[in-house]
């Protein structure tokens, strides 16, 4: 049996995935056609991201799953046309990266590294950092990659505490949830990592009075989501010296305008959403063994919640 499969992501992301796509459904046996445009009826699966234009679903009667090419799905969850399941990426060379942007940045702000990187011709200042463990690191997400970036974090011995929506129970670290939970975690987190979703509920979850509760001087550091901060909160906390530090790689409008008061702020680091990428051959094989999954009468992975949205 031939399977369509619509790559409904334009023709760059086409390009870079066609191959890496033949090859993984090669790899799990599976007789497919990759398309960039067929007959509706015609689709059994559909590769996405958020930035396609296909935006109305209905016509795709056949079609068994959306398989998105990003962890975020908040850009698609509550399009009313989609009564696909839909399945977000985890993609293992994704969370990865991720590990490694956060752990790099944590133990730049731990360390006291931009002192150093700016200091001026004679600025002599020998001021010990703490050890890790004399640190509390913050971790606002504990899914995926949450997960990955606090048991990364604990490794170097940091005293991680983490929040999440539902009661979580997690070797070496010391689980949160809950409204009082968010106030209890933000209060011991001298450096605050964000990788929530963006949903309902978490816009805006950093905002004036959020950021009062964290420890004076806190780093924050944000690859999660733009949406997740509050901006003009966010300037006033770092003009008031309530926080330390942003080290930012997601906005509200990407890329980051040019006339961004982040952009002028001495306490703003803008990275250009570089934290965590999809890469094509990794992702590839995710997205072919679900499709192997479906055709097999298996459950999907990584299925969106969509009430809770994501």
């Amino acid at each position: 049996m031939t399977l369509t499969v619509l790559f409904a992501a334009g023709q760059p992301l086409f390009d870079a995935y066609k191959t890496a796509l033949e090859q993984a459904f090669q790899d799990h046996a599976l007789n497919v056609r990759l398309v960039t445009d067929a007959p509706p009826e015609q689709v059994d699966y559909i590769i996405y991201a958020p930035s396609s234009p296909l935006q109305d679903f209905t016509p795709y009667t056949a079609c068994k799953a959306v398989l998105n090419l990003w962890a975020g799905v908040e850009k698609i969850v509550d399009n009313p046309t989609l009564t696909q399941p839909l399945c977000r990426m985890v993609d293992p060379a994704l969370t990865q990266g991720m590990v490694e942007y956060v752990c790099g940045h944590v133990l730049r702000h731990h360390l006291g590294m931009d002192a150093h990187i700016h200091a001026r011709p004679g600025d002599w200042q020998p001021v010990e950092p703490p050890l890790a463990q004399e640190r509390s690191v913050g971790i606002l997400g504990l899914g995926a990659l949450g997960l990955a970036v606090a048991q990364a974090l604990g490794h170097f011995g940091f005293d991680i505490h983490g929040w999440a929506r539902s009661p979580k129970s997690v070797p070496g670290i010391t689980c949160h949830h809950g409204p009082k939970g968010l106030e209890a975690c933000l209060s011991r987190a001298q450096i605050l990592v964000t990788l929530l979703p963006l949903t309902r509920d978490t816009e805006n979850l950093l905002d004036a009075r959020t950021l009062q509760i964290l420890p004076k001087g806190a780093a924050l550091i944000n690859p999660g989501r733009g949406g997740l901060v509050d901006d003009t909160a966010l300037i006033a906390a770092l003009d008031s010296g309530q926080l330390g530090h942003a080290t930012l790689d997601v906005f509200r409008t990407e890329p980051l305008p040019a006339d961004h008061a982040f952009w002028a702020h001495a306490r703003v680091t803008v990275t250009p959403h570089i934290a965590a990428t999809t890469r094509p051959k990794t992702a590839a094989r995710v997205i072919a063994e679900n499709i192997a999954r479906s055709a097999q009468g298996q459950p999907l992975l990584h299925l969106v919640d969509r009430p809770r949205g994501y």
